[in-house]
C-alpha cells in the first residue's frame, strides 16, 4: 500500500491580511476573510457553461504547418468531465497529430478572484505544462485565451486560442501560434 501524508497550515492564519507586527487578527477579521474565500470558491455562471460541455465528443482536427499548404486532417475523441464539485472541466483527448498517435489532458476553469478563464494542457508531444488564460464574450460563448512557452530552438512560442461554444453539441477551438527565435 502507498500512503501520502498531507500537512495543512491553518488557512485562517495564512490568509488574513498582514496587520501590525504584534497585532493579532480579530475574530471578525478572520470570519470576514473566510466568508470572502467561501464566496470566491463557489462555482458561478462561467462554471455552469463549462459543465454544459461534460460528456463524450468526437473531434475533427485541421493543422496548418505552413500557410500556403493544405492542412493535415485527423479525427479523435474527447471525454470531458467536471472535477471538484463543478469547479473545473477535465478533457482527455485521443487522436493524431502530424500522423502520429497523440493524447492530451486539459483542465479548464474560471478563476473567480481574477475574473479570468484559465487552462492547462499536457500531452504526448511534450514534457511541459502549457497554460493559457483569457476572457469571454458578454454571452460567455466565445472564450479568447493567450499563453506562451519556450521553443525548442530558443526563444518562445506565443499562442492565441478562440474557443467557441456554438451549442450543446458543437464547439470549435482554434489556436494560432507564432514563434520567436532568440539570436545572438
Amino acid at each position: 500500500m502507498r500512503y501520502t501524508t498531507i500537512t495543512l497550515t491553518c488557512l485562517c492564519m495564512a490568509t488574513v491580511p498582514v496587520l501590525a507586527k504584534d497585532k493579532k487578527p480579530t475574530e471578525a477579521e478572520v470570519q470576514a476573510m473566510m466568508d470572502t474565500y467561501k464566496k470566491l470558491a463557489t462555482p458561478g455562471e462561467p462554471h455552469k457553461q463549462l459543465t454544459s460541455l461534460a460528456g463524450s465528443w468526437t473531434t475533427k482536427t485541421k493543422s496548418w504547418m505552413e500557410p500556403n499548404k493544405p492542412p493535415m486532417e485527423s479525427t479523435g475523441s474527447a471525454e470531458m468531465k467536471m472535477l471538484l464539485d463543478g469547479r473545473f472541466l477535465q478533457q482527455e483527448f485521443t487522436g493524431e497529430m502530424m500522423g502520429q498517435p497523440f493524447s492530451g489532458v486539459g483542465i479548464d476553469g474560471y478563476d473567480n478572484l481574477r475574473k479570468r478563464y484559465v487552462t492547462t494542457w499536457i500531452d504526448t508531444m511534450s514534457t511541459g505544462i502549457f497554460a493559457m488564460e483569457g476572457t469571454a464574450s458578454a454571452d460567455g460563448k466565445t472564450i479568447t485565451l493567450k499563453g506562451q512557452h519556450g521553443g525548442p530552438g530558443g526563444g518562445h512560442m506565443t499562442h492565441r486560442a478562440v474557443w467557441k461554444i456554438v451549442d450543446n453539441n458543437t464547439q470549435t477551438f482554434e489556436m494560432y501560434a507564432h514563434t520567436s527565435t532568440a539570436r545572438r
